[in-house]
């Protein structure tokens, strides 16, 4: 008896690259490697034997891409995959592309930011026409200039029973993000606090973690009490449990970004959420996630294996066909190269001076909405900016006089936050801010709906994550726009890094592959069974 172990079966092993590669792709089955004579190759199946058969040299277990990550993420959303698709602005991340997700089993959240009240409550009515209890999120964005609008929304998601918010953006705390969570707490059979309200948060350092890891703070709990807006009860075990669920932490992402590396942000995040669980005795610990980059097999992978819990994509649904933008913004999606980004002032936050991350290539928009700022440092209203300059500005940015830009801006912000115009008609940096904004805030609007004539003025929120999506589906089936959806992006992503997986656990355990074996290129038709049972799951919340 030899003891070197054999391998036997019924499949015939593949000595090609092509057909070891279709070997490590069959993810539901176990994989062997195995040699006859000098030749190595691959096969699904069989079993170890002491006796006659083929030498086998490495065995990796079944891995499919449903076994990535939080078994307690999926479990907790009624979802296949540890995988979610994120929110992105005005609609961007639109009902068709929710929709199309939860109906294939998986998480995303519908781009609520920057929409009036109506307009949410008119994509919440599709959600409870087309996928009554199936997962979704709505995206609740801090709005530093605009809180009736952050109240005025939550109401509507309160109102109508949305469970699952993603929150963004938030620099603090506000009582409308506590007063969501904390509304939907209740005792359970054994005297514990229960949820009914889930808080996804998005951050990017950790101090902005730890308002999320922590329950709410007690002196926003005592004014809402007060004010009527939560119960006592409520108030109460709102101590118990932690004011997020899951904590996604956002790396070099589009929009809203600090840039920060993933290895090391992430990191940080997961030692302190660790601590804070610790620290704070709660029954399970909050989930971590990574965003940010992710835009390969290569990139989730990684983010797997520093521990995250799930991973979150943005810029790479912008260019599937569900998207709620134009098919000229996508095109120039589908041709940005991993460089092609820059930073430009955010139009919610522009007089404090945040900015977000946007596509560069095919638009001049990151260099004029530069100058804005420019502007609006340097002067204290628009009566101060040099005659020549604002002639340019007229002609060559906004195309109409600073008169018919503050008209709009009028009919805009009036019903919004007419608060904001009061000030605005008293102080002359304000009004010239609310000039600023309406250029920054149309640029989007003409990117989504596709304007003619303004393609240079396009402002198309992404990062280096388009990049690295474009250089891999390069030569594939996945290359043009019209051949992206959101659902076979997610799959063929999670399918890419589960088989990355399985090629660095065989490298692990000695085996010695052929290097382009590492080259995963997505296939029109995946190897791999029916999903499981799960796919159809309800939401259990």
């Amino acid at each position: 008896m030899s003891g070197t172990p054999n391998w036997q079966g019924e499949r015939a092993p593949r000595f090609d690259v092509a057909g070891v590669r279709g070997e490590l792709h069959r993810l539901h089955d176990a994989c062997h490697i195995v040699a006859d004579g000098d030749a190595v190759g691959a096969v699904s199946g069989g079993r170890e034997t002491d006796e006659g058969g083929l030498e086998l040299l490495a065995s990796v277990p079944r891995f499919p891409s449903e076994m990535l990550g939080s078994a307690t993420f999926r479990d907790a959303h009624g979802v296949r995959l540890a995988y979610m698709a994120g929110a992105m602005a005005n609609g961007i991340a639109s009902e068709e592309l929710v929709v199309a997700m939860a109906e294939a089993g998986l998480l995303a959240s519908f781009g609520a930011a920057g929409l009036a009240p109506d307009r949410i409550a008119s994509a919440l009515n599709v959600f409870e026409s087309k996928i009554p209890g199936r997962p979704f999120a709505c995206n609740l964005i801090h709005s530093p200039a605009g809180a009736g609008l952050e109240r005025a929304t939550v109401d509507l998601f309160l109102d109508r029973r949305v469970r699952l918010v993603e929150a963004s953006a938030f620099l603090g705390l506000t009582a409308e993000v506590v007063r969501y969570r904390v509304a939907g707490l209740a005792r359970d059979r054994d005297g514990g606090a229960v949820a009914r309200n889930h808080v996804i948060a998005k951050v990017s350092r950790p101090e902005t973690a730890e308002m999320f890891l922590r329950p709410a703070p007690r002196e926003i709990l005592d004014t809402l009490a007060a004010e009527g807006r939560i119960g006592a009860l409520q108030a109460e075990l709102a101590g118990r449990v932690p004011l997020a669920d899951d904590i996604t932490v956002e790396a070099d992402s589009g929009g809203h970004t600090d840039r920060r590396p993933s290895t090391v942000v992430t990191a940080a995040v997961l030692r302190l959420r660790d601590r804070i669980t610790r620290e704070a005795g709660y029954p399970s610990a909050p989930r971590v996630g990574a965003a940010g980059g992710l835009g390969s097999p290569e990139g989730l992978a990684a983010a797997f294996a520093m521990g995250a819990d799930y991973v979150v994509t943005g810029s790479v649904n912008q260019s599937c066909v569900e998207a709620g933008t134009s098919p000229e913004a996508k095109e120039l999606l589908t041709r940005a190269g991993v460089a092609d980004y820059a930073m430009a002032p955010a139009a919610d936050m522009f007089e404090i001076g945040a900015d977000v991350q946007v596509l560069r290539s095919g638009t001049m928009f990151p260099m004029r909405a530069s100058r804005l700022r420019e502007y609006y440092r340097t002067y204290d209203g628009l009566e101060a900016i040099p005659a020549i300059e604002l002639s340019r500005l007229e002609k060559d940015v906004f195309r109409m006089s600073v008169d018919e830009v503050w008209r709009e801006c009028l009919d805009y912000f009036g019903t919004r936050d007419p608060g904001l115009v009061d000030r605005a008609t008293e102080d002359p940096k304000v009004k010239m801010a609310l000039v600023f904004r309406w250029y920054l805030g149309m640029s989007t609007r003409w990117a989504v709906r596709g304007e003619t004539g303004r393609v240079r003025d396009y402002q198309v929120w992404c990062g280096p994550a388009m990049g690295a999506f474009n250089d891999w589906a390069k030569d594939s089936h996945l290359f043009p726009a019209e051949n992206r959806t959101v659902v076979e992006v997610a799959e063929q992503l999670m399918h890419g890094a589960a088989y990355l997986f399985r090629l660095r656990h065989l490298g692990a355990a000695g085996a010695a592959l052929a290097t382009p074996l590492n080259d995963y290129r997505p296939a029109p038709l995946l190897s791999r069974p029916e999903a499981d049972p799960m796919r159809m799951k309800e939401n259990p919340r």
